[in-house]
């Protein structure tokens, strides 16, 4: 089985085939943005993107646990937690094809190769048994790519579908501005964020809480939402109930 595959072309080799059903924008989109970026990307962003180790660590995976993540980037967080978890299982997804290409090179050199597997797929709709054979994860996360994507309802209730009984969904973003996230930076921080998060098509998703609160109530899920960094970022892990008892 290849390591990188998309979900509605080809095998994803030095050429990637795209047919109609696939959102070929974002891709492009992404892609434009990226191209350069991939390779400053994990050196530049942790200074930005606080609370992904908090996230990694708060897994607590058993050895035979599996993890999606959505939005998985150059794979930095993905090989983050296969250091942490040694017999874990870990898979993810991007949209943008220059990310993967990145978050490839990175699971090499580490030697990961036979722990991590990534594919290219749509956030909002995919197929885990079609990409990875594998219909359902312990874990799935979503680090920052949530105020990226224009539908990023539609991502949560993907998410879940893809859970395991009493899995957790685990995410952490930018702060929503009803609370005062940006607003508690200093002045000239504040500016360069707001700037840096336009540039990239960034948007908070200021009732990130209120949609995730209204999701665990219709599953009878715990929800579990904190605003760390005096309100610089949102950080969420929201766990489904266990299978019913058997008789």
């Amino acid at each position: 089985m290849p390591a990188f595959r998309s979900e509605f072309g080809a095998e994803l080799g030095s050429e990637i085939e795209l047919n109609s059903l696939w959102p070929v924008e974002a891709t492009e989109r992404m892609n434009r943005m990226y191209r350069r970026q991939r390779y400053i990307y994990d050196g530049t962003r942790r200074y930005y993107l606080l609370g992904r180790e908090q996230l990694i660590e708060n897994l607590r995976l058993d050895a035979s646990a599996s993890v999606l993540e959505i939005g998985c980037g150059t794979g930095r967080n993905l090989v983050q937690a296969a250091q942490r978890f040694p017999g874990a299982k870990l898979f993810g997804i991007d949209v943008s094809t220059e990310m993967l290409t990145s978050a490839i090179a990175s699971i090499s050199r580490r030697g990961f190769g036979n722990r991590i597997r990534v594919a290219h797929g749509d956030a909002t709709a995919f197929d885990p048994q079609f990409l990875f054979g594998v219909p359902v994860f312990d874990h799935v996360m979503i680090s920052y790519s949530l105020s990226m994507i224009p539908g990023w309802n539609r991502v949560i209730v993907s998410a879940l579908s893809h859970l395991t009984p009493g899995g957790r969904l685990h995410i952490v973003d930018f702060g929503g501005r009803d609370f005062g996230g940006q607003e508690k930076l200093p002045g000239i921080a504040r500016a360069l964020l707001l700037r840096w998060l336009k540039m990239f098509d960034v948007t908070p998703r200021d009732d990130l809480e209120r949609v995730l609160s209204g999701m665990a109530s219709a599953r009878g899920a715990d929800l579990k939402f904190e605003r760390p960094f005096r309100g610089y970022a949102q950080y969420a892990v929201l766990t489904l109930p266990s299978e019913p008892a058997r008789p």
